[in-house]
């Protein structure tokens, strides 16, 4: 996907509050190509950090482009960067590589994580069951947004069938290029984080 982002972001950025004291762990994970850097320059509230490197042709026999043809870097390590949701709460968000090579960091970035998002390709939903099974062995929440590619080809039943979620993940669909879009993201994980506590607390 092209990490031109859709809306005009504010020449400066919002800066940390001195009141904030809760800080929130949040990683997003799915295939290469699938949108996860572009997501976090768009939601952001700091300039990102990018660990970004161009593609050469000694990775072209590794990396499928097929689906990204224009696509010229990838992250080798992490994005990161951060939103407010209030004076006293701020999202840290942690985007991971994509490709299968540098799947061994996963873990690593899953330490200390509240929840995650994966983003998933329509085109390329197999790409996704890595992500998947990884957050299921550590028990790690999550949400599957679809990123918009352009057409649609399956329905969110069918992407839901496909990827074997479970009845209470909830499967939205959005465009990680608009601000909007991915705010709407992450409201939706700390939803559904909210109702798994609540949940819990009572089962107890």
């Amino acid at each position: 996907m092209d990490s031109a982002i859709s809306e005009v972001l504010p020449a400066s950025r919002t800066p940390l509050s001195q009141t904030a004291d809760n800080g929130l762990k949040i990683v997003i994970v799915g295939g290469f190509g699938v949108g996860k850097t572009t997501m976090v320059r768009s939601v952001s509230d700091i300039r990102p950090l990018n660990t970004e490197e161009t593609m050469t042709q000694a990775g072209q026999h590794l990396d499928d482009l097929r689906a990204v043809p224009y696509k010229s870097s990838t992250t080798v390590a992490f994005d990161f960067g951060r939103i407010s949701l209030d004076t006293h709460t701020v999202l840290y968000l942690f985007g991971a590589p994509g490709q299968e090579r540098f799947w061994f960091l996963w873990d690593r970035l899953f330490t200390g994580t509240l929840g995650a998002i994966v983003l998933v390709d329509d085109r390329r939903l197999a790409d996704s069951w890595y992500a998947i099974d990884r957050l299921e062995h550590h028990r790690t929440p999550f949400i599957v947004a679809r990123n918009d590619f352009g057409g649609k080809p399956h329905s969110l039943t069918e992407v839901r069938d496909a990827l074997d979620l479970e009845p209470q993940v909830p499967l939205i669909d959005c465009d990680v290029r608009s601000r909007a879009s991915s705010k709407q993201v992450l409201i939706a994980l700390v939803e559904h984080l909210q109702n798994l506590m609540t949940a819990r607390e009572n089962t107890v």
